[in-house]
């Protein structure tokens, strides 16, 4: 295991915080803890970020998602195990996540959504998403270990 680049927590407490009190307020929302933990930890695996896929498929086990779903996630659209409103969310979650892929205005991922959520879990949504990409590039940036841990 390696050690983390810089004790970045502790050098900007105050953004530390801010990030981490969105965060938490999403894991609250409307959308649910279990499809929050789905999105963060697909955004993740995109990214490659290590820390933050440990880090969520493990709070995703506690939250109760079965591990065929888990192990199933990065290849979702394979699969017929995601409901309509979680492949809506993973769609507009790898949208976001992979802006420079398609220089569209998004429109097929938006009306996806738009079927299966309303305004405001639309806007919580791409709040989970834009914050677990922040987590991510922080995560890789200073180099977060992963801990060998088993799950369960």
């Amino acid at each position: 295991m390696h050690a983390a680049r810089l004790p970045w927590t502790t050098l900007a407490p105050q953004q530390y915080a801010s990030l981490r009190s969105i965060t938490e307020s999403l894991t609250q929302s409307t959308l649910g803890r279990r499809l929050v933990e789905l999105i963060q930890t697909r955004v993740s695996q995109i990214n490659g970020c290590a820390f933050c896929v440990d880090m969520h498929v493990r709070d995703a086990r506690q939250a109760g998602e079965p591990w065929n779903r888990i192990n199933l996630l990065s290849v979702w659209r394979e699969t017929t195990l995601f409901s309509a409103r979680e492949t809506a969310a993973l769609s507009w979650a790898e949208s976001l996540t992979r802006l420079p892929d398609g220089y569209d205005d998004r429109k097929a991922e938006f009306e996806m959504l738009q079927a299966s959520f309303n305004a405001q879990e639309i806007v919580e949504l791409s709040w989970v998403i834009a914050s677990i990409n922040a987590w991510n590039r922080m995560a890789i940036g200073m180099h977060m270990p992963v801990a060998d841990k088993p799950i369960e």
